[in-house]
């Protein structure tokens, strides 16, 4: 896909591509991600159907699995990227100046989507999953520019989960106690990672009060999330045959999910405290999805050659318009979301008054706050279809 020379400010979507060829399933994969992630974040009502809803606490949802595909996704291309760019004969140091200057850009968007409309400091959250992408794509693409190779990678991400493994199950919670001991594993409230939360921010600045699911300890394993697609990029380079590299990552996705699901007998999976076990199921998860969006496009050269030619399939369309600027059509959305959050109508905001009205057609909740969600889903579509139209894919 080329990029636009009408280039605007905000995320780059670089080009991807392998050792061979672009994988147009990378940007099918993240298209849908994202559509879902604006979808599973923007439920009519707390009556949203199980599948549409974050676990609260222990256990795991599909919903659950949004945010880790999209770090995942981060790693892959931070590696196809970066190597085409170096085979152009761009510097280390200039790579990581723009490193630099992304990670920047996208913490400070991670700060206005918070902050939207009202940007209160006394209330304003420096956490997020906007300032989560930006620490663990800097981290990682930092990584990657110091040495390409992939063992150090491996040891690194094996480090941080086994790491958070100790620190959250047998180091002693100040004030607390010891998890297992005088206090559960995991208990929601007293445990390190939300006990340093507590410690950095006021209550007013976390997003849950008492801890953040985005904060600070726990972007440790969520750098193993991303290290996990720099490593499946890495791989995605080689000279080996498009099958033989969906095999070899449906393998291990599945060997990942069952690690995963074993170490949740001792570490449960917890995407609010992003586990290790939750890194590994979620991770797994990730890595069968991308083999399959590899067997049904990028495996099959005729579906591939009638994308190329524009014939591209309805559903293709549909995810590539979120895949190619997916920042965008987040940034949209959460902007969007808090906006119908702050106007009111009487004595609802915009937001409950809309969902009323659909209530009052459809009575069953669960439907009602789905037909909801798929409607804002459109309404962030349509703009960034147009920028897909005019070929406009916002680059830093």
């Amino acid at each position: 896909m080329t990029t636009t020379s009408n280039p605007l400010p905000g995320y780059t979507q670089a080009p991807v591509q392998t050792a061979t060829a672009r994988l147009l399933s990378l940007d099918l994969l993240r298209g849908l991600t994202i559509g879902f992630m604006i979808l599973v974040n923007n439920n009519g009502s707390s009556h949203a159907y199980w599948a549409l809803k974050h676990s609260p606490w222990n256990g795991f949802s599909p919903t659950d699995l949004v945010f880790p595909t999209f770090l995942f996704l981060v790693g892959i291309t931070t590696v196809l990227s970066t190597a085409a760019r170096r085979a152009k004969g761009v510097s280390r140091q200039s790579l990581f100046l723009h490193t630099l200057k992304r990670t920047i850009i996208l913490y400070l968007l991670g700060l206005v989507v918070n902050s939207f409309p009202f940007f209160n400091l006394h209330t304003m959250r420096f956490y997020g999953v906007l300032p989560r992408i930006a620490i663990c794509y800097f981290i990682v693409a930092t990584l990657y520019l110091l040495s390409p190779g992939w063992k150090n990678k491996v040891a690194i991400a094996v480090a941080a989960l086994i790491g958070y493994w100790v620190l959250m199950r047998f180091v002693t919670v100040p004030g607390y106690g010891t998890p297992t001991h005088q206090i559960p594993l995991l208990d929601p409230d007293r445990n390190l990672a939300a006990l340093i939360d507590r410690h950095i921010f006021s209550a007013s600045h976390l997003y849950e009060r008492t801890r953040d699911p985005e904060g600070l300890l726990s972007t440790i394993p969520a750098i193993a999330t991303t290290l996990m697609g720099l490593l499946t990029g890495l791989w995605l380079r080689t000279n080996n045959s498009l099958r033989r590299k969906a095999n070899a990552i449906a393998i291990a996705g599945l060997s990942s999910a069952a690690l995963g699901a074993l170490w949740a007998l001792e570490f449960p999976i917890n995407k609010k405290l992003w586990t290790s076990s939750f890194v590994l199921y979620a991770g797994g998860l990730s890595l069968m999805l991308l083999a399959l969006a590899i067997w049904i496009v990028d495996a099959r050269r005729s579906k591939q050659s009638e994308v190329k030619n524009g014939r591209n399939p309805l559903v293709f369309t549909f995810l590539l318009v979120f895949g190619t600027n997916a920042i965008t059509a987040y940034v949209l959305s959460e902007l969007l979301a808090s906006a119908l959050a702050s106007v009111h109508i009487g004595h609802m905001t915009l937001k409950h008054w809309i969902y009323s009205g659909i209530l009052a057609w459809m009575p069953d909740s669960g439907i009602s706050s789905l037909i909801y969600s798929l409607g804002f889903v459109a309404v962030c579509w349509l703009p960034v279809y147009v920028l897909y139209r005019k070929r406009i894919f916002v680059k830093i």
